[in-house]
């Protein structure tokens, strides 16, 4: 079948030429037909329009069938629709030339490569026993309602960087939306603005107050350059968190200018489904108003865990309290070896406090463990003490104040000894919860894995619900970080009203760990590529290597480190990028779009390096892992 004008009209149910008949005890219902208008058109050009056509169907139709005349499965969910009354669209896959490729270009649309494949007011239902599940929810009857029946056409649950950006492409796309956001108060009574977790308690001012540590190693540096200076210079943690908090601020505003500017309707208000296509919306004033949507996307994203002991949610604070405390956090225990933990452990060091880790098992859990001990080492050697193998049971308040005076109770993992401690301020930084529990999930039967709260999701972030879509922190098993988000939910927006295809790629996705000595990271870490490839078909090349920054300064030689891992049996493909040192995160960034573009060890080899640069240390690798050699580093 070549593509061509689309008809609507009776089609028979018998396939030319073939003795096959179509069962058809329903009576039939209008049949849409694709055929070809004669028009020669290149194979590309025929396959987009092709599927412009069947969006087209989809777009148009209140029930869209894609069905083989002879699928028993087909006839049901005819039988099914003609039951209800319902004027359902037909394209009969056998009856039509070339019909594979019709199915061919659907799998492409919905990741459902069988017949029936139904659409409903434009929703993908799936096939024969996914429409049926949803009739006998009232799932179905609820979807077969007008679009004009809704509120708008789409309502995403949470105002982070995920649901900003899917609300707003979808609102480029000409859609009615709505944002859902609220932010329950911490424990400590903490909340903030529109923008989500990354912009007001996470990437934005981590980052800020790491420089503002690496400002006062540079100040060190900096007599070594010549710089003469007599006054004692101290940090005013005041100071620093109003600038921080006033560009937050400004963060803030703009996403609401930009949602105004776009016509999406911002709602400060909790959301929690009430009905299918319903959710009601509480304000401060505990006031509720009740909205409906054709489609929903939760991005409700992620909160920190507590300890479940004695005085944790008293008297501790999270990374949720840490960037707006209005004084200093005077000596502090960190919980947790989390990347958070260790981040926020290393400013606090950088910016002269008395910091000590308190750690479980092993530091940065999922990440390349070599490079985490590095990490660990070298914030040790740089004051941040470590507690390994113990966990708070107790923490009690010895003094009030700002900060006051706090005794923490420990027992070690390994056996029945405890220790006391006592700090001014107790950071928990043990991991996150999904938002996922309280917004009336169980009401209209989206699945969540009951251990952590995680949404599982098809690789269309589809929900088990077909009108229910999910990006962002509490999809399972993905990757917790903002710009995954963001490119999910711009993507999810353009396939669901846009008519693109693409979705989100989950592999290879760069990150980095702005420790004091920061980690980049992109592809696989070393004990995953073993389990995945082996180790006898792995080259690890790596080196230790001194920044030409450091050298005048007399900080630490052969301290910074970078590897990579290749596959053997792919042409050196390399499969795992790993960098320590400064400026971790610029360097990362440029090599995970080489790997994007299948990076091998002799490309990098073939890459001239800009010199002196840190960077350019990935363009010389030249001994294994192997091989046993020395990789210290004598000059620049």
């Amino acid at each position: 079948m070549s593509p061509g004008p689309v008809q609507v009209g009776a089609v028979s149910n018998r396939r030319p030429g073939s003795g096959r008949s179509a069962p058809m005890s329903s009576p039939p219902g209008r049949r849409a037909r694709l055929w070809s208008s004669g028009t020669s058109r290149s194979a590309p050009e025929a396959r987009e329009e092709l599927r412009r056509r069947l969006l087209g169907l989809i777009e148009g139709n209140r029930v869209m069938i894609f069905s083989k005349s002879y699928c028993p499965h087909s006839t049901r969910v005819k039988e099914l629709f003609s039951s209800l009354g319902v004027e359902c669209n037909i394209l009969e896959l056998d009856q039509v030339d070339d019909g594979a490729s019709v199915q061919e270009v659907l799998s492409e649309i919905t990741n459902q490569r069988t017949v029936p494949n139904i659409f409903v007011n434009k929703v993908h239902m799936g096939g024969c026993d996914r429409t049926f599940q949803a009739h006998q929810s009232g799932l179905l009857q609820k979807l077969l309602q007008e679009d004009s029946a809704y509120d708008y056409d789409l309502i995403v649950i949470g105002g982070g960087s995920g649901g900003l950006a899917c609300a707003q492409e979808a609102a480029i796309l000409g859609k009615k939306v709505m944002v859902l956001d609220f932010v329950v108060p911490s424990p400590q009574g903490t909340s903030w603005g529109l923008g989500g977790t990354c912009v007001n308690v996470g990437c934005v001012p981590k980052k800020l107050m790491h420089q503002a540590a690496l400002l006062g190693q540079a100040l060190s540096d900096s007599r070594k350059f010549g710089w003469e200076y007599n006054q004692q210079v101290k940090h005013n943690w005041e100071t620093m968190t109003e600038a921080i908090q006033n560009h937050i601020g400004s963060l803030n505003w703009s996403y609401r200018l930009s949602l105004r500017e776009k016509a999406v309707a911002y709602v400060n208000s909790y959301g929690e489904f009430v009905e299918h296509h319903k959710i009601k919306a509480t304000n401060r004033k505990g006031q509720e108003t009740c909205y409906t949507a054709a489609k929903f996307v939760i991005a409700t994203g992620e909160r920190p865990r507590y300890l479940g002991i004695q005085g944790d949610k008293e008297y501790c604070i999270t990374s949720d309290d840490l960037f707006s405390l209005p004084y200093c956090p005077g000596k502090t225990l960190v919980v947790g070896a989390s990347y958070v933990a260790l981040e926020c452990a290393g400013f606090l060091a950088g910016l002269g406090l008395d910091v000590t880790v308190m750690v479980r098992s092993v530091l940065l859990r999922g990440f390349d463990q070599e490079m985490a001990e590095r990490v660990g080492s070298y914030m040790e050697q740089h004051g941040v003490k470590f507690l390994r193998k113990f966990i708070p049971v107790m923490v009690q308040q010895l003094e009030k104040g700002s900060p006051g005076k706090l005794k923490v109770v420990a027992k070690s993992t390994e056996g029945p000894e405890t220790v006391e401690g006592m700090y001014n301020t107790v950071l928990l930084a043990i991991g996150r919860d999904s938002s996922t529990r309280k917004i009336g999930l169980e009401k209209i039967g989206v699945k969540i894995n009951e251990k952590n709260g995680k949404i599982p999701v098809n690789d269309m972030e589809q929900t088990n619900v077909p009108y229910v879509y999910a990006i962002g922190d509490i999809l399972e098993g993905k990757l917790e970080l903002t710009p995954v988000a963001i490119q999910a939910g711009k993507l999810l927006a353009r396939r669901l009203f846009g008519g693109r295809l693409e979705k989100c790629d989950y592999i290879n996705v760069p990150t980095t760990v702005f420790t004091p000595l920061e980690y980049g990271c992109c592809g696989l870490s070393e004990e995953k590529a073993i389990d995945e490839y082996k180790k006898e078909n792995l080259e690890v090349y790596h080196t230790l290597f001194w920044p030409l920054e450091w050298t005048v300064a007399g900080r630490d030689n052969n301290t910074c480190y970078a590897k990579i891992i290749c596959n053997k049996l792919d042409n050196n493909l390399v499969i795992g990028f790993h960098i320590l040192g400064p400026n971790a995160g610029e360097i990362t960034q440029g090599f995970a779009a080489a790997m994007k573009c299948g990076l091998t060890k002799q490309l990098l080899d073939d890459t001239i390096g800009i010199h002196p640069t840190c960077g350019e240390i990935l363009t010389t690798l030249e001994i294994t892992k192997s091989s046993g050699l020395d990789i210290s580093q004598k000059g620049c």
